[in-house]
Formats: C-alpha cells, structure tokens, sequence
C-alpha cells in the first residue's frame, strides 16, 4: 500500500511512540515569533531549562508588533532578542531585518521539502507548500520543541484537494482557497492535512502555493501540503546549488532527491474533494467564518471603510503586483483608507525598485513596514467599532481586526478594485477585464 507525504514525514522522522496512537517526530526547525515564544522560554527559564536543542535549527522573528507599540510588545520583543543573543541563535531577525515570519523564512531557505517544522502559530502551515510538514503548536510542544527538538503528534489522514482545469483570467489563488473552504467548511479538515493537487496547483508559483496551504487551518486542516516540483527547486536554488550550500550541482538532481517527497499513487485517503477551477470567479467572505463565501459580484452592496493588503497569506511581491495592477492610475475612493504591509523587506525592495510603492502612494495607500500588526487587530490597521475592512488577511472572525469591526477577506486584486469603488467589487468591474493571475 501507496503512502501520502504526510504519512512519509512521519515516518522518516519518527522518534517514540510513547502512547498508542501517538508519534513523537524529530524536528528539522524551530520557528519562533514575539507574541507566543517569550511564554514558553519564561516557563522553561522557571524550570531552570533555558537551553536550545541546537540553536543552528532555530529562527526567530519579531513580527506581530514591528515595531513595538507599547511597553508591552517592547518587554515581548525584548525576551526574545536577550534569548536569542543568550544562546546563540544567528538566524534572529530583529526590526529592519524582519518581517512576517510564514514570508520571511521560506524567503531565507529556511523550509525544504521533507522537513517537519513546528512554531506557536496557527498559519505554521504555510510552509507544507514546500512539501513539508509543518504545525501550530501550543506553549507546552513549543517549549518541548526548544528544549529537545521534538514533537508529539498524532498522525493526522490526509484529505486529497484534487484542483483541476485553470484559472481564469482574474482569479487568483486566495479565491481558489476560499472555494475550497466554501465546499468543505470550516471544521471539513480537522485534524487532517490537506494535500493539494492537480493542474492548477502544478502552474501556481511558489508565492500562490503558501497562499493555498495558509488558510489550511481556516478549515481546521492540521497543515496543508504541496508536493515538491521544479517551481519548488527553482525558488530553493540559490540556497541549495553549487552559489549557496552546495547540496545539489544541478537542478535536475535536486528535482530527483526531492521528487521522493511526493504522495504513491496508490496512497490511500480519507476523502477526496475535486474542484474544478475554470468556473472560479473572484471570492469575498461575508459573516464571520471563513467558510462563508459569495462571488465579489453578488456583495456590491457591502461598503467599506478601510482596505487592507499584505499578511502572511498576501503580502508578497506576486501578490503586490496583482493590486497595483489594477490601481495603477486610480485613486482610492474618498471614503476609503487604505493601508498596505509588503511581507518582507525583501518584498518592499522589489516593489520599491518596480515601482509598485509609487503607485501604492498615488492612490493613496498608507505604505507601512512589514508587520503583522493589523491582521490581529494589535497595530497598524486596527477597525473602530462599526467599520468594515476589505482584507487580503486569512480571518473574518469576529472583532479580529478590532473589537466591533468586520472583515472580508478577498484577493489583493479585488481588494484594490474595492479601494477605489469604495465597496466590495471585482477588478474587471474596475479595470473592464481580469488583472492576471498567479503563474
């Protein structure tokens, strides 16, 4: 019997299994940020286990509040920049190295296909683009994982998305996600990966890919899952050919080492979704859970307050040519604000150099450094009761962008069409045509 990747994973990095049920896997990676990790490094410096595993496998970021805004995201930032000098942690990415940390790692090599990698944060998944495994943990695994380099698991099935024709012109990756989530719900993948498949996946660019797996969690997936192909050894190039660490001399061997971390065909599955993707149009969430989604047409009626564009889920250089795409010589509607957060300095450079910031501005868009500040409603982008937001963000929850707000979650391309009608609107209502799409 055929094995998924997920299944691979496990096994490959199985340690004990203590309990039935129960698999205590070796970890590749650590990733830690300021909002969850100073809890866990407070705890274990009171059990008098202020010690790392191996601080070469660990990364830390500061990131939900960049910069602090207040003493106590300073005192937050503070524990985990003395932790990281304390020890020795080189990949450390303090204010004006940092950014979000799901953009900034996979920007920095730091996931490979195979790997099993844990943070304390829920859109960890992100990285399963890679061909990973890869979790939210809480503080208890997170402190574990610090101390031992390990962590307790059960093995999760694996839901098979099956993603077939392509996208249509102006449909983009979040609206594929967000049609997935519509079909399955909420809770359709508790605590199971979900695996991405199919020819829509294969032409989506690495960028599209993490879009796809972080919202894994928004439907209760325990990670989401892409399967390592030459898009993937193309992004990781610089860092493992013969220029960075020199693991493989060509492109072609590295695609036959890390075409082993693939799903047998004959793998078995607890379900299997098929959506077909020609049809798409572009999505809006509405309510407040992610599942609830309607065409951008059908939600003209819905105004805005403020437009939102950047996140872990859409914060990327891809990401930010699709909204000025369709901003590039128009100007926000009058009553509308809008912000937008390139995911890392390395993404603020690119758009900077392409020009992209400069239309950004002649919109009227408020430019901000990376952060994840406004999509949890701590900074940067916080609602006032009442108002709505139009966000490229991952959550619709309740109060998530700030208490009595509402948010509606879309594409970068239809965010900006939204910014300049001043309610919820699709770019080819904007623009008389789509935008492009995720290659």
């Amino acid at each position: 019997m055929g094995k998924t990747l997920a299944e691979k994973i496990f096994e490959t990095h199985l340690v004990d299994k203590p309990f039935e049920g129960i698999w205590v896997l070796r970890l590749d990676t650590v990733f830690c940020h300021e909002i969850t990790t100073p809890i866990a490094l407070a705890d274990l410096e009171a059990k008098g286990m202020d010690r790392v595993f191996d601080a070469s496998k660990i990364r830390a970021v500061i990131d939900h509040v960049s910069p602090a805004k207040d003493s106590k995201t300073a005192e937050q930032g503070k524990a985990l920049r003395l932790w990281a000098r304390r020890h020795g942690v080189k990949d450390f990415f303090d204010i004006g190295r940092n950014g979000i940390c799901h953009a900034l790692f996979p920007e920095k090599g730091f996931v490979r296909p195979g790997y099993a990698l844990v943070m304390g944060d829920s859109h960890t998944c992100t990285h399963g683009a890679f061909g990973a495994f890869a979790a939210g943990v809480g503080t208890t695994d997170l402190e574990i994982a610090v101390l031992k380099g390990v962590c307790a698991f059960r093995k999760p099935a694996t839901m098979r998305i099956e993603l077939q024709g392509s996208l249509p012109e102006g449909v983009f990756a979040k609206d594929v996600i967000l049609a997935v989530i519509g079909r399955i719900g909420a809770a359709g993948a508790t605590d199971m990966v979900m695996e991405f498949v199919g020819p829509v996946v294969d032409a989506l660019s690495m960028e599209g890919r993490m879009t796809l797996c972080n919202m894994a969690v928004e439907a209760g997936g325990t990670s989401g899952v892409c399967m390592p192909d030459a898009t993937t050894v193309d992004w990781l190039w610089p860092f493992i050919g013969p220029e960075g660490e020199g693991l493989f001399s060509t492109k072609k061997v590295a695609l036959a080492i890390y075409s082993a971390w693939k799903s047998d065909p004959d793998a078995v599955y607890e379900k299997t979704v098929e959506i077909d993707c020609s049809s798409l149009e572009p999505l809006v969430t509405f309510g407040t859970s992610p599942d609830k989604v309607k065409p951008a047409r059908e939600m003209a009626d819905v105004a805005v307050d403020q437009v939102y564009i950047g996140s872990c889920t859409n914060g990327r250089i891809e990401d930010l040519r699709a909204a000025a795409a369709v901003l590039k010589g128009r100007k926000l509607h009058s009553e509308v604000r809008g912000i937008v957060s390139p995911a890392t300095p390395g993404v603020f450079a690119a758009a900077l150099k392409e020009g992209i910031i400069e239309i950004f501005m002649e919109a009227g868009f408020c430019v901000t450094n990376p952060t994840c500040g406004a999509c949890l409603g701590m900074s940067n982008g916080v609602l006032a009761s009442g108002e709505t937001c139009a966000s490229t963000t991952n959550r619709n929850f309740s109060g998530r962008m700030g208490k009595g707000g509402s948010v509606y979650l879309m594409s970068p391309a239809t965010a900006a069409a939204t910014a300049v009608a001043g309610h919820i609107a699709a770019a080819a209502s904007i623009t008389g045509s789509g935008s492009g799409r995720d290659r």
